[in-house]
């Protein structure tokens, strides 16, 4: 499987959990073109071997084929790689696209766009996330795809029934509302500062996407009568004495959405945002910034009114304080949020069910 980065190694998670289930005698080897991704999962426990994959050129491509000598090859979403695509189609062996999504400004579909719509034809199936998708590869006379959605569905909700408490945050809580901000940069942090700093009984955790020192010494002078997650875990008094949390540690966000009643998922004022779906199971209202425009799930929770679009202070300001003084109001956002998630699970089953129909993979 590979694996632009984390994200979409998050997307493929799902699929590589049930395929070790149903086919555990295969080792799974899973490549990484981001040395995030890389850094963060290359000791996951379901995987023999997780790589950078090599530079794409023919020479590599046929070094890394020899030497995994694959039954089936899974590529999440986007980032094709035409030499080792056109190395494992020349050897027959089945690889498929899962959680894509397609856009009509891209190559594939241009005037100019011949040498990419051959490239695409390498893939064996394209399993993709919405209509539109469909459509434009239709259009260019790709139809070995199908319509199953997006795997991050199926991932979010395990996550959701799996998990634990974190022991201190209830002294933290202490009863009030809280506001989670996860994923955050800059750019948010300026945006709900003013708001935040002046709410009272509330509580409020930040997740800033940079936890190197410097960053949380910035975070912990700009909001007064804070503490870091671990300072907390030292000395378990700080927790009822301050009213920001600001978590200095990997790995405790998802956790960490499930005692919200408001969430703000950073990223929408730079390149795009932060995984919406991880709060969203837990149905509470999740705010982002204006930069979603790529991301179907940000379009489809403001339809559904659990999703809230942020573009300024004032906007942040008018938003948190109509859901905080009315319990109705956040309470149906929070639920159109959750209805969202699991009106959209299944794509792992639906992709692992063509897997094994079409005997890709054998017992």
């Amino acid at each position: 499987m590979h694996c632009a980065s984390l994200g979409e190694f998050e997307q493929g998670r799902p699929l590589i959990e049930l395929l070790k289930i149903e086919y555990p005698q295969y080792p799974i080897v899973i490549s990484f073109f981001s040395p995030s991704g890389y850094e963060i999962r290359k000791n996951y426990p379901l995987a023999t071997k997780v790589i950078y994959l090599p530079l794409d050129t023919t020479t590599q491509a046929k070094k890394i084929i020899d030497s995994i000598n694959p039954a089936i090859v899974i590529w999440v979403k986007y980032e094709f790689w035409w030499n080792h695509l056109a190395e494992i189609k020349k050897r027959n062996i089945p690889v498929i696209l899962t959680a894509a999504i397609f856009r009509d400004s891209q190559p594939f579909f241009k005037w100019y766009g011949q040498s990419w719509r051959k490239g695409i034809q390498l893939f064996h199936f394209l399993f993709v996330q919405n209509k539109t998708s469909l459509e434009l590869l239709n259009s260019i006379n790709i139809n070995n795809a199908a319509i199953v959605g997006d795997t991050r569905f199926d991932r979010v909700k395990k996550i959701a029934d799996n998990q634990t408490d974190i022991p201190f945050i209830k002294d933290f809580i202490n009863g009030c509302k809280v506001i989670v901000a996860g994923s955050t940069w800059e750019a948010d942090e300026k945006l709900f500062a003013p708001t935040i700093i002046n709410l009272k009984n509330i509580k409020f955790i930040i997740v800033p996407h940079d936890i190197h020192p410097a960053n949380i010494i910035r975070l912990k002078k700009n909001f007064k009568n804070s503490a870091s997650y671990s300072e907390v875990i030292k000395n378990d008094a700080l927790a009822l004495s301050t009213n920001f949390l600001i978590i200095d540690s990997i790995g405790l966000l998802s956790t960490l959405y499930q005692y919200a009643n408001i969430v703000y998922v950073g990223g929408g004022f730079g390149k795009g945002i932060h995984n919406i779906l991880e709060p969203a199971v837990y149905g509470v209202p999740v705010l982002f910034g204006p930069n979603h425009e790529k991301f179907a799930e940000a379009t489809e929770m403001i339809n559904r009114g659990g999703g809230f679009s942020i573009k300024n202070s004032i906007d942040f300001t008018s938003t948190v304080m109509t859901l905080l003084n009315n319990n109705e109001a956040i309470s149906l956002a929070g639920k159109n949020s959750k209805d969202y998630v699991l009106s959209n699970l299944g794509a792992t089953e639906k992709i692992n069910a063509y897997i094994k129909l079409n005997r890709l993979l054998t017992n």
